[in-house]
């Protein structure tokens, strides 16, 4: 998809490679006590230390995202065209009430959040996306990336699980370079091979299918012959070795939180859909992603 300015639109299938330079920092943990400066009481008792600032606050005030064209709610409007304001992360579409929406109300979410996702992009652009990210230095960070390294014209060209897992570590540190203190939401890869089940179940879905989305799952999208169950069947299994990198990488960052599976295991039926490719989350779908990355963010902890 074609590349859209850092802070407003992206449209189009193709994506845009860049390298970026990697700041090698360390993940910073939450402040501490006041320890043996702490003041004395006229008893000449110690005074109580302040409590540690909590690594994880479920109010963020500003929320920026990055991604792909979910994030960027492709599909979901008009055909073949990115539809921003029904973004699940920080959409403005009242029946949508994005994840920034619910977290900020629609006045301030619609000044204090931005969305940095390109349509189209792989893990490799991660890093790109989060040094623009980190710029409007956010309480909250959205993460969905990983689809796009599956969906390939073959299953040869998926990304390499090493470097998928290389290229996301890289994102966090250009993130924890300049954002050390940003909270980050990662949701998990969809099931594409759930949505192919779903989504043929439309004949004008299965004819947008043909010019050229996702061909390593969605292509010959009804031949049920061994070679092309296969075909999907290693789709799946990338999408969820990549799951288990993003569940790891975000696990060693103490303001990292992972939706322990949550996307991955969502059952998307037609109507959640785009009505025009049946693959991309229509409105309703944006919607539930909304809810399942707020009902994350707002936890006690984290996904078990």
């Amino acid at each position: 998809m074609p590349e859209r300015s850092p802070r407003r639109r992206g449209r189009g299938p193709g994506a845009v490679l860049a390298a970026v330079a990697l700041a090698g920092a360390a993940v910073l943990t939450g402040c501490g006590g006041d320890g043996d400066t702490s003041a004395r009481s006229t008893t000449g008792a110690r005074s109580p230390s302040p409590s540690p600032t909590p690594l994880w606050d479920a109010s963020p005030a500003s929320v920026a995202a990055v991604g792909d064209s979910i994030t960027r709610g492709f599909d979901a409007c008009s055909v073949l065209a990115d539809c921003p304001e029904v973004s699940w992360a920080t959409g403005t579409d009242a029946g949508v009430r994005s994840l920034a929406v619910r977290l900020l109300g629609p006045s301030k979410a619609a000044s204090h959040s931005w969305n940095h996702a390109v349509s189209g992009a792989r893990m490799a652009q991660l890093p790109e996306q989060m040094a623009l990210a980190a710029e409007e230095r956010p309480e909250l960070l959205t993460v969905m990336i990983g689809a796009n390294d599956a969906c390939r014209d073959s299953v040869d060209l998926m990304t390499p699980v090493a470097d998928f897992r290389a290229s996301f570590e890289a994102s966090m540190r250009q993130l924890r370079a300049s954002a050390p203190k940003t909270q980050v939401y990662v949701s998990s890869v969809p099931d594409l091979k759930r949505l192919w089940s779903t989504g043929r179940e439309n004949p004008l879905g299965k004819q947008i299918w043909k010019l050229g989305i996702c061909r390593s799952m969605l292509g010959d999208a009804d031949d049920m012959g061994a070679a092309a169950v296969a075909r999907r069947d290693a789709v799946r299994e990338r999408v969820v070795a990549y799951n288990e990198v993003l569940r790891d990488v975000c696990a060693r960052d103490e303001r990292c939180r992972y939706d322990g599976g949550a996307v991955f295991d969502y059952r998307f039926t037609g109507e959640q859909l785009s009505e025009w490719d049946w693959f991309h989350p229509g409105r309703d779908g944006q919607a539930r992603l909304a809810e399942i990355a707020y009902r994350t963010v707002t936890a006690a902890g984290p996904p078990a």
